[in-house]
């Protein structure tokens, strides 16, 4: 494995996962009011993933009982991307790495949410394409 997968600038590879897998829940326990009752981090080279199980509120339940997931999807999808900032300082802070790419997903059967980061430095852009303040990987 190499040496960034291994350790973050703040501590091993388990506790980049935990702390990505706590602090999202968090997250979405402080704005839903309720929290995910499973999450499960992984995190390789330039990508972090974190799928999270449970957490339907009594509306987004009432509307999935009534027929209505495609409202709470549509839901969902809305508050993730207000969301962006928020979880995006989550990854950063547990790898100290810049997040340059997020992607979110959610389903209803099993439910569970998926949230996709792709992290600086990656051989995925060319140095044009990186945001302001993210380096490429240096190729020797």
């Amino acid at each position: 494995m190499a040496d960034g997968d291994t350790h973050s600038l703040h501590g091993t590879h388990g506790d980049v996962l935990t702390a990505v897998s706590e602090g999202m829940v968090a997250l979405l326990k402080e704005y839903y009011g309720r929290g995910p009752s499973q999450a499960k981090t992984y995190y390789h080279d330039d990508l972090v993933v974190c799928v999270l199980r449970g957490g339907f509120t009594r509306v987004e339940q009432t509307l999935l009982d009534g027929g209505r997931g495609q409202a709470v999807i549509e839901q969902r999808m809305a508050f993730q991307e207000v969301m962006r900032d928020r979880f995006t300082a989550v990854i950063e802070h547990a790898t100290g790495r810049p997040v340059i790419g997020f992607m979110s997903g959610n389903q209803q059967s099993p439910d569970m949410i998926c949230e996709v980061f792709v992290l600086s430095p990656t051989d995925l852009l060319e140095e044009h394409e990186l945001p302001a303040g993210a380096t490429s990987r240096e190729t020797s």
